[in-house]
Parts: C-alpha cells; structure tokens; sequence
C-alpha cells in the first residue's frame, strides 16, 4: 500500500510540473492599459504591443527566488526573443522603487511595470493571491501579437519562462 501511494504520489508530482509552462493558445483581445515602470515613466502597452510580439508575464513580487527565475529566464534568453522582434513587460504589485532595484540587481534588458492598485492584474484576468496583509499576483505569462493575446500560460514556469515563449513563438509562426 505504501508503495503505490509513493508511485501516486510521485505520477502526481511529474503531471503538475509537466503542467508548468504549457498554457493555451487563445485568441482574446489584448488589454489596452498602461502602467508607470521601474523609472517612473508612463508606458502604454498598445504602443509596446506594435513594436512586434510582446510577452507580458506576471509575478508575486520582486527581488524573491521564483520570480527572480522567472525573470532572469527571460533576461538570459532576450537577446533571442528581441531577433525574433519580441518585446518584454514584467508586472507586480511592487512599487515603482521595488521594481528599479528587481531590474539593476540582476540587470533585467525590460521594462518591469509598477502596478500596485492591480489594475493590470485585473485587466489580464490575473489572480490574486492574498498572504496576510500582502497582495500578490499570480505567476502568469501571455503572448500577445498584434491586438490579440494568442496564448496565455495560467502556471508560468519560473527557470522556463523563455524556453516555453520561444516553443510558442516556434508554433504560432
């Protein structure tokens, strides 16, 4: 009996991370919203959203282990993603002041986006997650070409973010 439960336990475990990172393709309108990022500077997502395919992914917040994985995925793998004319936008709950230290400590190449009343989260149809007083997003990540979102992954991978983009990118071409 124990060892089936180890067996169950363990299928269990290797079908939720086989999860991570696969997401849907799509076809819903990307959000028209704009939000301040790491410098202060007012950015509109449609502009950023006809310079070419724009990955905007969603994390619980700054400068932690997870996120930090997620960020630096795609940070390593940017020089990639911009050939193929992608462009980058992080999103949390942070402040203005949290996100410039998120980008100069691991020398993120994007935008991070301050979004601490959740109006971006709430445009993307992101979840909330609630820990004590802190309100955090849920890790997310959409593909966005032209006006429309074509994959959304609702379990955003954190050390994969930039390998599932760029499988997706393979597959939307």
């Amino acid at each position: 009996m124990k060892y089936t439960l180890t067996i169950l336990a363990l299928a269990a475990s290797l079908f939720t991370s086989a999860q991570a990172g696969q997401g849907e393709k799509v076809d819903l309108p990307a959000p028209q919203v704009s939000g301040v990022n790491q410098d202060g500077t007012t950015v509109n997502f449609a502009d950023v959203y006809a310079k070419g395919p724009t990955v905007v992914f969603f994390y619980p917040k700054a400068n932690t282990p997870g996120c930090t994985k997620q960020a630096c995925s795609l940070r390593d793998a940017f020089g990639d993603l911009t050939k193929e004319g992608v462009q980058v936008l992080g999103v949390s709950f942070d402040g203005v002041e949290a996100q410039l230290k998120f980008k100069n400590d691991h020398t993120l190449p994007y935008d991070l986006i301050a979004d601490p009343e959740g109006k971006i989260v709430d445009a993307f149809n992101v979840d909330r997650i609630v820990k004590g007083p802190m309100t955090l997003a849920s890790r997310q990540a959409f593909l966005i070409k032209g006006d429309k979102i074509v994959w959304k992954d609702s379990k955003a991978s954190t050390d994969q973010q930039a390998a599932d983009i760029k499988r997706v990118l393979a597959e939307t071409k």
